[in-house]
């Protein structure tokens, strides 16, 4: 990819402070409205920002077939929540159910528009990308399930708010050493973002040994790795594409809790916090 391609019409500011704003929106929605509802409003909380995303994706990517896009990406939140949400023990295998259907669906659904079909390949990856990010935020209800599951959701989503703010604020400051050019993401951001999530994976964890605070440490390592890295991928579409307005801190703050989600559910059925 050029030089040119990259270069972003964005002060380095308007990168990054909306999409700090989005990520303390979507903290404060899956940890406070638990807090109120319980598995409901985790419910509600995740849906909310399936929605977003689905929405802002659609917009950012200029996804073509939009209305048909966002039929699809809605259908599949609501599908992967009741297969996740609604059973006492969850399976994650039972996303295959939303995966594979909205695969053949997006397939028949891009083949399907008028001809000429431009950007068809390009438009048919953004919508299963979309697809596997809507599904892996319905994670976050099985993680809700599992034993001392409340906590652990908590937990995961505070990390990955903390990696996700430290990155965006450091960022907008000193993006040093700069990881690509164009892309106003440096080194430094994103080692203090793994550092943030660590720090509150510590601060979550249960009273114990050393033991349980070096499992707690790796927990938050892995899951704030994961999302500081899609947030710097993120930061591409942005820089990519500037004139998408409000869809991109949307797609900034979001698409990393859903990339973070499957692997907070496996480290957390492992890990003591």
């Amino acid at each position: 990819m050029s030089h040119s391609a990259l270069e972003t019409d964005l002060p380095r500011v308007a990168h990054h402070l909306p999409a700090a704003g989005a990520v303390v929106v979507a903290t404060g929605l899956l940890v406070g409205l638990p807090v109120v509802l319980g598995d409901t409003g985790r419910g509600i909380g995740v849906l909310v920002l399936q929605l977003a995303l689905v929405a802002a994706w659609v917009l950012a990517t200029g996804i073509r077939g939009f209305v048909g896009s966002l039929g699809i990406g809605a259908a599949a939140a609501v599908g992967a929540d009741l297969l996740l949400g609604l059973p006492d023990r969850p399976d994650l295998g039972l996303l295959l159910l939303v995966l594979g259907p909205g695969f053949l669906l997006a397939v028949v659904h891009q083949m399907a528009r008028p001809a000429p079909r431009r950007y068809l390949v390009a438009s048919l990856a953004g919508v299963l990308l979309l697809l596997c990010g809507v599904a892996a935020l319905a994670v976050l209800l099985a993680l809700g399930r599992t034993p001392d599951g409340d906590r652990l959701a908590t937990s995961a989503v505070l990390v990955v708010g903390a990696a996700l703010l430290v990155g965006h604020l450091v960022d907008a400051v000193l993006p040093r050493p700069v990881i690509a050019a164009g892309v106003p993401r440096g080194l430094l951001g994103l080692v203090l973002s793994v550092l943030a999530g660590v720090a509150v994976a510590l601060l979550r964890r249960q009273p114990g040994d050393l033991v349980d605070a070096l499992s707690a440490a790796t927990y938050g390592a892995a899951i704030g790795g994961v999302a500081a890295l899609v947030a710097v991928g993120a930061s591409y579409v942005v820089s990519e594409r500037p004139q998408r307005g409000p869809a991109l801190p949307v797609v900034q703050a979001v698409l990393p809790f859903a990339a973070a989600a499957p692997v907070a559910f496996f480290l957390a059925l492992q890990t003591s916090l």
